[in-house]
């Protein structure tokens, strides 16, 4: 019996990788009986069949997983969002923000396609940099050209650390990659100017070295199901109310009409930005809106 990493999943195919060796491997049958789907990520017990190939055995614990992309066991991940072309979504990226911090997962924001911003339009990124800085979370302005100091900048997010590297379509995943990485030549499409997103260039899930580490290399996507999140859970996602938290009058409070509700007052103060709030209260609503399951 042999311990390894899953680094690739296609079609029921496990790439595991033991030391320097990748070894192409099935899971047992009895996964599905057991309702056991190995992820990317994965740490796992196998089997050597034959050369280069085997059978995976068990699958050891999680310290966390993601669903979308189907990733687990990751230290940190790389959001990436665009200055244009698509356009700058902060819904959008406060919903991705959301996800990884109920994961417990270390989010880190990249803001892309730096250099294509009007001169007076850097005055407002700077501000929106601020903003998520203020809030703690780090934040690198990255263009296109990317030199040498550019990279060396970049590679420091990444070295021994296992990533997820996600955004929405079009916004440079793959070009970063690339860039810290120039043997993976991954695809990259241009923007759809109809739709202003872009092409899916991903179509599985991998672990790729890059930048002194390991990155998985998702398929893009522009929408998040807050299925997993509670309402009362919601709050421990905005770092800034989780920190007010423990001042609310009520224990079960949701910071929408309760009375002594500190969460509102840090609004009302300007400790918390009224955008970021109306994002938490747009989420409250999906939360709560959504049908019950039985």
């Amino acid at each position: 019996m042999t311990e390894g990493r899953i680094i690739k999943a296609v079609s029921g195919f496990y790439d595991v990788k033991h030391e320097d060796e990748i070894y192409r491997c099935r899971g047992r049958g009895l996964f599905r009986k057991k309702n056991i789907t190995p992820l990317v990520g994965d740490f796992v017990e196998f089997d050597k069949s034959t050369q280069g190939e085997g059978f995976i055995l068990s699958v050891k614990p999680r310290k966390n997983a993601l669903t979308r992309p189907s990733v687990a066991n990751i230290d940190q991940a790389i959001i990436v969002t665009s200055a244009v072309q698509p356009d700058f979504n902060p819904l959008l990226l406060d919903r991705f923000l959301v996800l990884i911090e109920s994961k417990d997962i270390h989010p880190v924001i990249f803001m892309t396609k730096q250099d294509l911003l009007s001169e007076q339009d850097h005055e407002k990124w700077l501000n929106r940099q601020y903003m998520y800085e203020a809030i703690g979370y780090p934040v690198e302005r990255v263009s296109a050209a990317h030199g040498k100091d550019s990279i060396q900048r970049l590679e420091k997010y990444f070295k021994d650390r296992v990533s997820v590297i996600s955004g929405q379509s079009g916004v440079g995943k793959s070009s970063l990659l690339n860039v810290l990485n120039p043997s993976l030549d991954l695809q990259t499409n241009a923007i759809s100017t109809s739709l202003g997103r872009g092409k899916h260039t991903t179509r599985h899930v991998a672990l790729v070295e890059a930048g002194g580490g390991l990155v998985a290399d998702t398929p893009g996507f522009s929408a998040l199901d807050l299925s997993g999140i509670d309402a009362g859970d919601l709050g421990d996602c905005f770092p800034e109310i989780r920190e007010h938290l423990i001042g609310c009058k009520f224990r079960s409070c949701y910071h929408y009409k309760e009375p002594g509700c500190a969460v509102k007052q840090a609004v009302e103060n300007g400790e918390i930005t009224e955008q970021r709030y109306a994002h938490y209260i747009r989420f409250l609503d999906e939360i709560n809106s959504r049908k019950p399951r039985y």
